[in-house]
């Protein structure tokens, strides 16, 4: 069963991969899920388009030409540190992955994960992002 978003607004997101192919397989299959995504090729895009349009969740890459993904996630958490952020690791890199939570990242996967595994990581994350941004003005 899939899960859909309560209030039934789509969910924006970030996806930050080198792999192009893969970034436009992705993006489209999440299309047809009620997530908006915008596509990132490398690290330094990525920041570029933060600065200019708000998301609800990041999945960045941990392995990419152009900056390495810790590095991405770091940037990304001082522009915007409630933004939940899903690293994708491959290559048997679960010590990268783990080093990136300790720099705020949301949780991880590994590369190739289940599409439903992801969907339902960005639901998650999307959610928590919500919560905490509600808790907030609470104070």
């Amino acid at each position: 069963m899939s899960r859909k978003n309560k209030d039934m607004n789509p969910i924006n997101v970030l996806l930050v991969d080198d792999e192009k192919g893969y970034l436009n397989v992705l993006s489209n299959r999440l299309s047809k899920r009620f997530i908006i995504a915008t596509k990132a090729f490398s690290g330094t895009q990525a920041i570029q388009i933060l600065r200019k349009k708000d998301f609800h969740v990041v999945v960045l890459d941990l392995k990419m030409e152009d900056m390495d993904g810790i590095e991405v996630l770091k940037v990304i958490k001082r522009m915007v540190p409630e933004l939940p952020v899903i690293i994708l690791t491959g290559h048997g890199s679960q010590t990268a992955a783990r080093e990136g939570i300790m720099f705020g990242a949301f949780d991880y996967l590994s590369k190739p994960c289940e599409l439903s595994d992801l969907i339902d990581k960005i639901h998650e994350a999307h959610e928590h992002q919500q919560k905490t941004i509600k808790d907030s003005h609470l104070d």
